[in-house]
C-alpha cells in the first residue's frame, strides 16, 4: 500500500499513543485527515480552530495525556493562536500540528498560495514552548517526538509543528512507525543548598504561610506533598485561583481561595515567611498589586522566569512536588508551636462577614446550588464571565477537577474544553458561561451534537458582558459597548436536537441536577443578573 506524509505523522502519534485529534480540515491539511481514516485514532470535529484547541486544552487537563490538534495553514492556524495562549499561560501541554504551503514557498517567497503567510511560524512563537518545520517526511516521527517531550517537561505548555502540504501527500519510503520514544526529562529538583535554607527559615517561623498555586494542581503528587507540609509546619495554606483544589477546603488548615480580599491579603503580607510554590504572584494573585510582603518570601516554580518576577525571593527552580517532598525531609526540629488551624479559621470567618455586610445573597445561593447539583467528582469549566469570577474563590472542586480561562483571561474556553474533557474521560462534564462568552463557541452545539458530548453547558445569560459593564460602570459612571443583541439560547440549542431547559434562579440547581441523570449534551439557560462582591 503507498503511504505519504500523512500515514508518517498518523503513525507517529499512534506510537507516541495518541487516541485523540481534534481539529478542522483544511486545504493543505487533506493529507493529515486522509490518513485518519487509514488508522485507529478517533477525530472530534470542531467547528472553529480556536475551539478546537481549547477542546484539546479541556482533554489534556482531564486525562493526563497531550491534547492534540490538526488544523489547516494560514486563517485556520491564525484562529487558534487565542486558545494556545490560554493553554500557553496555563501550562497545558498542547501538540499543534498545522500544515503549510508547498516547500518551494516557505521562506517569504511570494508564490502567491493559498492562505500564504510571509512566516507562519513566526506567528505562533509568542504562544507556544516551541515551534518546528518539517521538510521531508523522514524527519516527522523525530520531530513529532521531540515535540510531545517538549510539551510535556515542566512547566508543560503548547509546541507547534507544521509540515508543508506536499511532504504530507508524497509517496514515502520510510518504513511504518511501530515504535517511537519521547523523552520527557523527570521532574527538576530543587538545589540541596537552598532546600536547606528553605527549610531552615519555615522552621525558625513565628507565623509561616503557605501560597498554593496552580503549579500545585499540575505537579504529579503536589496537593499530597503540600498537605503534609502544612501539617508539619501548622501553616495556613491559602489557594490561589489557579490553586484552587490544591488542598481540600473542608481541610482545617486551608485558609480558602478568597485572593482578591483584603483580609487575606494581610494574612500573606504578615507572613514572617511566606512560602510560594507554583505562583507568579500575578495581577489576581497579589490582589491588583496591593501584597508587600513584610517577611522573607520563598518562591518554588518550574519556570525560572516566575522567581523573583514580583518580589525579592528566595529561589527555588524546582518541580512543585519534589521541591515540597525535599523541604519536608531537611526540616529541623520546630521549636515552637503554631496555630495555623486558628489562622486559617479566623480567614474565613472575617472574609464571609465582609461579604454578609454586601446584599450578595442571590450570588451566594447560584454557588450553593450549582455545588450541590454537579457531583463531586466532576469535571467543572469555567467561562469569564461573573459566576466564574466567583467561583476561582466560592467553588469547592471536592474531588474533580476546577478549569478556568483564569490565566490568558480569554472568553469561550469552558464549552469546547468540557467537550475535549468528555470525549477524554467519557464521563459528564460541567461548562459555565456566560451569554457573552457562549458566542464565542456557540458554533461547538453542532459539535457536542454530533459527537454526543456527555456535557452540561449553563448559559447565565444576563444580555451583555456583565463583568465589563460592571467595570466600566465603577471607572466612568457609565458601561459603553457591554449590551449585546444574542439569540433565544432555548431555541438555538432547540436547532442542534440538544435537550435545553430554561431555569431561574430558583429552578437552575434542581434543573443541572436532573442533566447529570441523562445521556448526551444538554444545555441550561438562566437569565439573571449577577453581581460581584466589592473591591477590598
Amino acid at each position: 500500500m503507498k503511504r505519504n506524509g500523512g500515514d508518517v505523522t498518523v503513525e507517529s502519534l499512534t506510537a507516541l499513543g495518541v487516541t485523540h485529534v481534534f481539529g478542522i480540515p483544511g486545504q493543505h491539511a487533506l493529507g493529515l485527515f486522509d490518513a485518519i481514516r487509514r488508522s485507529d485514532l478517533s477525530f472530534v470535529s470542531s467547528r472553529v480552530e480556536n475551539n478546537s484547541v481549547f477542546a484539546a486544552d479541556g482533554y489534556a487537563r482531564t486525562t493526563g495525556q497531550v491534547g492534540v490538534v490538526f488544523c489547516s495553514t494560514g486563517p485556520g492556524a491564525l484562529t487558534a493562536l487565542g486558545a494556545l495562549q490560554e493553554a500557553y499561560a496555563a501550562c497545558v501541554p498542547v501538540l499543534m500540528i498545522t500544515s503549510q504551503i508547498p516547500r518551494d514557498g516557505l521562506g517569504g517567497a511570494r508564490k502567491g498560495y493559498l492562505h500564504q503567510l510571509d512566516d507562519q511560524q513566526a506567528s505562533a512563537r509568542n504562544v507556544t514552548k516551541s515551534t518546528a518545520t518539517v521538510r521531508d517526511a523522514a524527519a516527522i516521527p523525530g520531530v513529532l517526538a521531540d515535540a510531545w517531550a517538549t510539551a510535556q517537561e515542566a512547566p508543560a505548555g503548547p509546541v507547534w509543528v507544521e509540515i508543508p502540504q506536499d511532504v504530507l501527500l508524497e509517496e514515502v519510503t520510510v518504513p511504518p512507525v511501530t515504535g517511537l520514544v519521547a523523552s520527557v526529562p523527570p521532574p527538576r529538583r530543587p538545589r540541596p543548598e537552598v532546600v536547606v535554607e528553605a527549610a531552615r527559615l519555615l522552621a525558625a517561623a513565628e507565623r509561616p504561610v503557605i501560597l498554593a498555586g496552580g503549579g500545585v494542581r499540575r505537579s504529579a503528587g503536589a496537593p499530597e506533598a503540600l498537605i503534609a507540609l502544612a501539617e508539619t509546619l501548622d501553616a495556613p495554606v491559602v489557594s490561589t485561583a489557579g490553586g484552587n483544589g490544591a488542598i481540600p477546603l473542608a481541610h482545617p488548615l486551608s485558609a480558602g481561595a478568597w485572593i482578591e480580599d483584603r483580609h487575606t491579603t494581610d494574612l500573606l503580607g504578615d507572613a514572617d515567611v511566606l512560602l510560594a510554590i507554583g505562583s507568579s504572584f500575578g495581577e489576581v494573585t497579589s490582589n491588583y498589586g496591593t501584597f508587600a510582603p513584610r517577611g522573607r518570601v520563598i518562591q518554588v516554580d518550574a519556570e525560572a522566569r516566575v522567581l523573583g518576577s514580583n518580589h525579592d525571593v528566595l529561589g527555588v527552580h524546582a518541580d512543585a512536588a519534589t521541591a515540597l517532598a525535599d523541604i519536608a525531609a531537611a526540616l529541623p526540629e520546630i521549636g515552637q508551636t503554631r496555630s495555623g488551624a486558628s489562622a486559617a479559621s479566623d480567614l474565613r470567618t472575617r472574609v464571609r462577614a465582609r461579604l454578609d455586610t454586601q446584599d450578595l445573597a442571590a450570588e451566594q445561593r447560584l454557588l450553593a446550588d450549582l455545588r450541590a447539583a454537579v457531583p463531586d467528582d466532576a469535571e467543572t469549566f469555567w467561562d469569564m464571565t461573573i459566576a466564574a469570577y466567583w467561583a476561582w474563590s466560592a467553588w469547592d472542586p471536592r474531588t474533580g477537577g476546577f478549569h478556568t480561562a483564569q490565566a490568558s483571561g480569554g472568553l469561550g474556553l469552558a464549552f469546547p474544553a468540557a467537550i475535549g474533557a468528555a470525549v477524554g474521560t467519557g464521563r459528564r462534564t460541567f461548562a459555565v458561561s456566560g451569554d457573552g462568552g457562549a458566542m464565542y463557541s456557540i458554533a461547538e452545539l453542532a459539535t457536542a451534537r454530533q459527537h454526543d458530548a456527555e456535557i452540561t453547558w449553563l448559559v447565565i445569560d444576563d444580555g451583555g458582558y456583565g463583568i465589563l459593564r460592571e467595570y466600566m460602570t465603577g471607572a466612568f459612571g457609565a458601561a459603553t459597548a457591554t449590551e449585546l443583541a444574542r439569540p433565544d439560547f432555548v431555541l438555538l440549542a432547540e436547532a442542534f436536537g440538544i435537550p435545553v431547559h430554561a431555569a431561574n434562579p430558583e429552578t437552575v440547581g434542581e434543573i443541572v441536577a436532573d442533566t447529570f441523570a441523562t445521556s448526551g449534551p444538554a444545555v441550561v439557560v438562566l437569565p439573571t443578573v449577577l453581581r460581584m462582591f466589592a473591591p477590598s
